[in-house]
């Protein structure tokens, strides 16, 4: 997501963020280049013209224009500006009650926003935080939305409660007594959408509302609906009442006007962002680096996160261990390209390495040759994976036909391998070499 907007931001915090001397007319330049980036991304007029005043009446200032890094300064305002257009720099938690009282999470919003998704989602990120969560099916409408949720709940390993009846409320109403009975910590209820907005679905949602007095009602948006997504939202405040914000299909290749009008025009908090289709793919929104990766700065810091869930220090002092003594070999190259699979797409990552956006062509990239060489190096023995180089042409032919690919191929992975590990012996020993490398990455 903001990818075209990411890159024109990118452009106007290169040509200023480095000048030690502009002037008004360099200012008035690129504050119009961030209006047109803005009004394309489908953001809200009236959020635009908030922005773009609030930027231009403290960039023109003394403080900047006479400032010692006055394009760093400038640069410092457009990313403040936007950390307080998605919100708050910190990310708002889920307002929840302590573990011996049942919260309960309210979800609604149109249909295929990605409600039923998401609250399989949400249960599996509070189970892993130590929540004793149930789920309950009162999406009644919409076809085999209860046995998606039934699914869903199976593969994150949390109850669903379903009741044989075409009222939501009894629904509503079974499904709070039996998380009190249970003692479960967090219900979160999963309530059918419409195609649109009206007032049945309304009075429903109200009704179900008033049943449960949900500690979070959390409306779910499609980042694909663009602005309608915030007219959407503000209709759901006025009669309901929301108390935050989920952003689905966060991932998608759209402009990103949703998620930068929202907060500004509805006055409620995005919470948390879908950032694929896997149930570990919930994130929580943090405006601050958000606005860090819209401007093309990285954001180091879920970088990081994102390696700690999928990198143990234990395995990764043991790495470097194998590294220094040479004795990394291809079973150790197959983990680490499943834990690199686990973190994310290339781009996703891309997009956290500060300097990288814009520096490094994605189309570059070659996501399939990772494919292949997980491939290749499954089709091998544990004894072929731990010494490749038994690997003879008889052995390598059956490899080749055991992957589906060509001889050809496995000799490429094996002498890319053979100048990996020289690589990474020199790496692993020279603390100089690692410093200048975290240097060249902006780190």
């Amino acid at each position: 997501m903001f990818d075209s907007i990411s890159e024109k931001f990118s452009s106007i915090v290169r040509s200023l963020g480095g000048k030690s001397k502009i002037t008004e007319k360099n200012i008035q330049d690129a504050v119009e280049e961030i209006k047109v980036a803005l009004l394309e991304a489908d953001v809200n007029l009236r959020v635009v013209r908030r922005f773009i005043n609030h930027t231009m009446s403290e960039a023109t200032g003394e403080s900047v224009l006479k400032s010692v890094n006055p394009g760093q300064q400038f640069v410092k305002i457009v990313y403040d500006k936007m950390v307080d257009l998605l919100g708050d720099a910190e990310n708002q938690q889920l307002n929840l009650k302590g573990p011996d009282t049942t919260s309960v999470i309210l979800l609604m919003g149109l249909q295929g926003s990605g409600k039923t998704t998401t609250a399989a989602k949400l249960a599996h990120r509070l189970s892993k935080e130590g929540r004793k969560v149930m789920l309950a099916a009162a999406d009644l409408v919409r076809p085999a939305a209860v046995l998606q949720l039934q699914v869903l709940g199976e593969k994150v390993g949390v109850p669903v409660y379903t009741q044989e009846t075409k009222d939501p409320l009894k629904v509503a109403k079974g499904a709070l007594k039996e998380a009190k009975k249970g003692q479960y910590d967090v219900l979160i209820v999963d309530t059918s959408g419409r195609m649109h907005l009206d007032e049945q679905l309304m009075g429903e949602i109200t009704g179900i509302s008033r049943v449960l007095d949900p500690d979070e009602t959390l409306f779910v948006a499609d980042a694909m609906t663009g602005q309608n997504a915030v007219t959407i939202a503000s209709e759901f405040e006025k009669s309901v009442g929301i108390s935050g914000v989920v952003l689905s299909k966060f991932d998608s290749d759209t402009r990103g006007g949703a998620a930068l009008s929202l907060r500004s025009i509805v006055g409620k908090p995005i919470k948390f962002i879908g950032v694929g289709e896997k149930v570990e793919d919930l994130d929580p929104f943090y405006p601050d680096r958000i606005a860090s990766r819209i401007l093309g700065m990285g954001d180091v810091v879920s970088l990081v996160e994102k390696a700690q869930e999928n990198i143990d220090a234990e395995e990764a002092v043991r790495m470097q261990e194998k590294m220094a003594k040479n004795s990394f070999d291809l079973q150790d190259y197959l983990e680490q390209l499943e834990r690199m699979n686990k973190m994310g797409s290339i781009d996703k990552l891309i997009d956290m390495i500060p300097g990288a956006k814009g520096n490094i062509n994605e189309d570059d990239i070659d996501t399939s040759e990772m494919k292949r060489e997980k491939a290749i190096i499954e089709s091998m023995t544990f004894a072929e994976r731990a010494n490749y180089r038994i690997l003879g042409p008889t052995r390598r032919k059956r490899v080749a036909k055991g992957s589906g690919t060509s001889v050809g191929d496995v000799n490429r992975l094996l002498k890319k391998f053979e100048k990996m590990r020289l690589m990474l012996k020199k790496v692993a020993k020279n603390k100089k070499y690692q410093a200048s490398m975290l240097k060249n990455m902006g780190m």
